[in-house]
């Protein structure tokens, strides 16, 4: 495949930024490259523009590290909450991707950042809090507090049954028969005193 070299006149990820002078597929060049004027042929009169354009290059880098330093310092104080359903103690179904957070950093708090600039070290599948590392910029690291939070309901847990003790109740006498009790014992009262005046009376014979 024929290959041409360009001066690059826009930042390209992965090709180069403004100034570089570098060699692509000729067919890349004539099809994408110079109709987006993204780059222009190598030639004596486009050599005299890279002076300006290494000017340029240098306040669009000046301008990125001096955004994402300050962009680093305020998601510091941030909080990213990531509300997922989640089964037996806190365990994700699945697991928190970059692309999810990025997501909510930009639901909560206007804040559009590239997933690929979120580094997830290990892959987030239960709840509770993580820091995560930012990539912003080549000179500029950041790290962003991530929430991870339940929005399932927890279950109600299960009483155990309470055997019921069988009750001993002292059953009372009844009304009718006190009352006849009484009376007995007061009928046989005289009739033991009226016994005993008998045999005392025997005895003094």
């Amino acid at each position: 495949m024929a290959k041409t070299e360009v001066i690059l006149t826009q930042n390209i990820v992965g090709l180069g930024g403004e100034s570089d002078n570098v060699r692509v597929a000729a067919g890349y060049a004539r099809n994408f490259l110079f109709p987006q004027r993204l780059a222009v042929p190598v030639t004596s009169a486009n050599k005299r523009q890279i002076e300006a354009l290494k000017q340029r290059r240098a306040e669009r880098e000046a301008h990125e590290f001096n955004t994402m330093s300050e962009l680093a310092k305020g998601i510091s104080k941030l909080i990213c909450v990531i509300k997922v359903k989640t089964g037996e103690e806190g365990k994700l179904f699945g697991a928190v991707t970059a692309g999810m957070i990025a997501d909510e950093l930009k639901h909560q708090f206007d804040i559009a950042l590239e997933k690929k600039k979120i580094q997830l070290e290990h892959s987030i599948r239960a709840t509770g809090e993580y820091e995560v590392e930012l990539n912003l910029h080549a000179e500029v690291k950041g790290t962003l507090k991530v929430r991870v939070e339940s929005i399932t309901p927890l279950a109600a847990p299960v009483e155990a049954p309470v055997e019921e003790k069988p009750h001993s109740e002292k059953r009372g006498k009844r009304p009718e028969a006190v009352k006849a009790e009484k009376t007995e014992k007061t009928e046989a009262k005289p009739k033991t005193e009226k016994k005993a005046k008998v045999e005392k009376k025997a005895k003094a014979e």
